[in-house]
């Protein structure tokens, strides 16, 4: 089977820009595949120190793997028994392909600062043709052209960690909710700076308010 799914999100917050799934070999995606799918992007919107790739096990024997590379996070979702070099060079491709078509729509200067202010997701779904095209090459792991290129593949994927959905999630949450707490002690800490400004005003009224009320006695 080929790719059953398959994002490209943008890395900084884990905007969704397109997304598409294999039509007639989806029967066991889920839609909990796809959330999961959205959340693993939104987990490393931003995450300093994120793996460049990983592969993440999944429920229904399938495995999600990632690729990071220009600002943009590149996922796809295929069976556990589907060759993980394949797997990656897939992305590769996607990723060598929907960069040629930044570049193209908006020029080399101009396609970051396109892609850093696109406010609406899927904003790239004319890109799902392209993502069908290069998936249709991915079917057949043992087709000659498949063979051909895992030989001439030298990436070393053993490096590459694997880990179980549940700890990436977690892990997900977890930073989501430090990002809460750095939040609410920035508040807490503008509300503290307001009120020792107010106190310290207070104290000053409090020691020269009566010497300045005197002081008008005084001149009238």
């Amino acid at each position: 089977m080929p790719p059953l799914l398959t994002f490209v999100a943008r890395s900084s917050d884990g905007l969704p820009l397109v997304a598409n799934t294999a039509p007639d070999f989806s029967q066991g995606v889920t839609q909990e595949h796809k959330n999961q799918a959205k959340d693993i992007l939104r987990g490393l919107g931003g995450t300093a120190g994120a793996s460049a790739k990983l592969s993440i096990d999944t429920t229904n024997n399938l495995i999600f793997h990632y690729l990071v590379r220009d600002t943009l996070v590149h996922l796809t979702l295929t069976e556990r028994s589907y060759p993980k070099r394949l797997a990656f060079l897939y992305l590769d491709e996607i990723a060598d392909a929907f960069l040629e078509s930044l570049v193209n729509d908006h020029g080399e200067s101009g396609w970051r600062t396109a892609l850093a202010t696109t406010a609406r997701p899927y904003a790239f779904i004319k890109f799902d043709l392209i993502i069908q095209r290069r998936r249709k090459d991915f079917v057949d792991p043992t087709s000659r052209q498949n063979t051909t290129k895992l030989n001439e593949d030298l990436a070393d994927i053993q490096s590459i960690m694997r880990k179980n959905i549940n700890e990436v999630l977690d892990r997900g949450e977890k930073l989501e909710n430090v990002g809460n707490i750095s939040s609410n002690l920035v508040k807490e800490s503008k509300k503290f700076k307001w009120g020792a400004k107010k106190l310290t005003w207070q104290a000053m009224v409090n020691q020269y308010g009566p010497v300045v009320a005197a002081g008008g006695v005084v001149g009238f």
